[in-house]
């Protein structure tokens, strides 16, 4: 026996049982038969899934149509994986082969690659992973389990892109930044903070297991705080997605929404920079402020570093489809290939240039939607649409599936009575850290205060998910992690099956209204007075600035739409401006397609449009009628007719429908009437 260190491969010598003679040709023909077998088992088990997904879509039919909501879809998939797993694991036993020898082969390390010398032939073997000492007989029965089980890396590169990406991608960009200080607060700062606290809770409990001797293994702080930051991680998808069926409140979605979305991103980041915590000596484990301020340093550049790749991905893709010498709308079908393919390029180059893929595909949806979508033809919008959207309902299903299946088919479960309890407390009062005293702070500072009832909603819908299964079960090789792992399963199939399907009881419990359209919520009405121009306020000053830059510069560049650069930029720079500017602009000059753009009521003039009538106000909020139906009409005969129903804001050729409180009754003197 000798070890190759650099190539990390391990060559046994062993002697043959069967003669030296034995015919090559038989042996080609055993290798065929069980090259044969292993394609009909790998086929057998993605039927599995396949027959899984099905009969989860077949059920999510049956309850739509009869509108039960007490059990969504994910966790219904979690059951119909649970019910697999059990049959996988009790019901079907592969025959052990007989021909299987177990050697023994002392190294100090497990080699990657095994190269066994048999009478002259050298055959290669790949390490699958440790197996106990008990199960060494039992190796071929559970080879049917092994089969079903993927490699974590799978969860990382294939399925979690088209999420991610998805939930950058229909993003509703006027709530979300209608709310975006608070919902930075959430994501950034409140992942961190429960981080800390869970991380905190759960040394304690940790602790508290040494002293009892309950703790099978070492578990350091570390490995608390990691805890910490994967149970962080929220996926209310359960709860969105009943919220989008009852047209809940607009800011709790969005408010929601972007704090799942974010505190996904953070929470892979935050994982990394503790992983990446090395103190100098031997041991690893102690506190050392150079290695925390170092942690910290990589968890900032990690994150800039992906969030500036993922956007300058999608202004690249962007580029390809704005500029005259590429006339990709004429071939929609290569147009819809590239978009997907860059897409999804964005997590894989992230992922190997050091950064998060999670953080960079995120951002380079929101990008994509902001500027390249508008860029696209109409069958290529459709398209992109319908297909991330079908990637992220099949890609979301298959993982709620697995999820139940692994409880009983992953092979190194860890349940820890003491564990489990500390992590379900920590879990609920980490989560109450960050919404309660966060929410406290936002309300000072904000004009539409995030109200108790919408609090409590927040923290009874801080639902576990995808994510955290994923970032728990991409390395189970110690025994805290696989204690985490398995803590980790059962602390989402409570969050998935009990929070989620207590919503609609809990938004009647909270009384939230229901019925209220996104596209027309109140609380961007406009009353009387200097409330008509309260969206003014709503939107954040620096977002405002931006928004006046990304309009008269960004967009023309990066989009047909906008108005021209030849219109924005001074004269001197006429010629190029003429080039940056394609035909489109010319064409579809004064016709802003941003949904962005009715958050921002401070540039120019603004027109209210009602049946006939023209009425332009100015930023100082005087305003002005024209129209032959308002002859003789006074200002407060126009301010009561305007806030008796709706009406429409036109600007810049957006074209926006706002409510209006209909507390007051409708003008109807037959002098000043309005003509419909």
């Amino acid at each position: 026996m000798m070890q190759r260190l650099s190539l990390s491969v391990c060559i046994c010598v062993c002697r043959a049982s069967a003669p030296q003679e034995e015919d090559s040709a038989m042996e080609n023909i055993v290798t065929e038969k069980k090259a044969e077998e292993s394609h009909r088992q790998d086929s057998a088990d993605l039927l599995i899934f396949i027959m899984l997904l099905t009969l989860t879509i077949l059920t999510i039919w049956l309850f739509k149509h009869r509108r039960f909501r007490f059990l969504h879809e994910t966790g219904l998939a979690m059951i119909y994986g649970l019910l697999v797993g059990v049959v996988l694991r009790y019901g079907i036993h592969v025959p052990r082969d007989v021909s299987n020898v177990t050697m023994s082969c002392h190294v100090n390390a497990s080699p990657a690659t095994l190269l066994v010398n048999v009478s002259g032939k050298f055959y290669e073997y790949t390490l699958k992973g440790e197996i106990g000492a008990n199960e060494v007989n039992s190796v071929q029965d559970n080879e049917m389990l092994r089969k079903v089980t993927f490699d974590p890396e799978v969860f990382f590169n294939i399925l979690l892109p088209p999420i991610i990406f998805h939930a950058g991608y229909s993003l509703k960009r006027r709530h979300f930044f209608r709310n975006m200080g608070s919902i930075l607060a959430y994501a950034f700062l409140g992942t961190v903070i429960s981080c800390f606290f869970i991380g905190l809770l759960m040394y304690g409990c940790v602790t508290l297991m040494k002293q009892v001797g309950q703790l099978g293994g070492d578990f350091f702080f570390t490995d608390c705080l990691f805890f910490g930051a994967i149970v962080s991680a929220t996926d209310p998808v359960t709860v969105l997605a009943i919220f989008n069926e009852l047209q809940v409140d607009a800011d709790l979605y969005a408010l929601l929404f972007g704090e799942s979305v974010l505190n996904d991103a953070v929470a892979v980041v935050l994982s990394s920079s503790i992983v990446a915590y090395q103190p100098e000596g031997d041991n690893s484990h102690t506190f050392e402020v150079m290695a925390m301020l170092k942690s910290f340093g990589i968890f900032l550049g990690v994150f800039s570093g992906s969030f500036a790749l993922g956007v300058a991905t999608g202004i690249l893709d962007c580029c390809l489809y704005v500029t005259k010498f590429t006339k990709l709308r004429d071939f929609q079908l290569l147009e819809t290939a590239l978009f997907f393919l860059m897409s999804w390029s964005t997590f894989l180059l992230a992922e190997a240039c050091g950064f998060t893929g999670v953080v960079a595909v995120l951002f380079c949806g929101i990008t994509q939607a902001h500027y390249t979508y508008n860029n696209l033809s109409p069958e290529s919008q459709d398209r992109t649409k319908q297909l991330f959207e079908l990637l992220n309902f099949l890609a979301e299903n298959f993982i709620f599936s697995y999820m139940g299946l692994t409880l009983f088919t992953f092979q190194n479960h860890v349940f820890n009575p003491m564990f489990i309890v500390g992590a379900f407390l920590a879990v609920f009062l980490g989560r109450a850290a960050n919404i309660y005293p966060l929410s406290f702070l936002l309300n000072l500072g904000r004009r539409n205060k995030i109200r108790s009832n919408f609090q409590h909603m927040m923290m009874f819908a801080g639902l576990r998910g995808a994510m955290t299964f994923a970032l728990s079960i991409r390395d189970t090789a110690t025994y805290a992690r696989q204690m985490m792992f398995s803590t980790t399963l059962l602390v989402v199939f409570f969050t998935v099956w009990i929070c989620g399907g207590g919503t609609t009881q809990m938004l009647s419990c909270q009384r939230i209204r229901v019925g209220v359209d996104s596209d027309q919520d109140n609380s961007m009405s406009i009353t009387e007075g200097s409330e008509r121009r309260s969206t003014k306020q709503e939107s954040a000053w620096l977002f405002r600035i931006w928004y006046n830059f990304d309009h008269h510069f960004l967009m023309p560049i990066l989009t047909h739409s906008g108005p021209p650069l030849t219109a924005t930029l001074p004269p001197c720079c006429g010629p190029l401006a003429r080039f940056l500017t394609s035909p489109q602009a010319y064409e579809n000059e004064g016709q802003l397609k941003d949904d962005d753009s009715d958050l921002i009521l401070t540039d120019g003039d603004i027109n209210l449009t009602y049946g006939d009538i023209t009425v332009s106000t100015d930023a100082t909020g005087a305003h002005t009628s024209s129209g032959p139906a308002f002859a003789g009409a006074t200002s407060d005969d126009l301010d009561r007719e305007l806030t008796s129903g709706d009406h429409e804001l036109v600007m810049r050729g957006t074209r926006l429908v706002l409510p209006m409180d209909d507390s007051e009754p409708p003008f109807t003197d037959p002098h000043h009437r309005l003509r419909m």
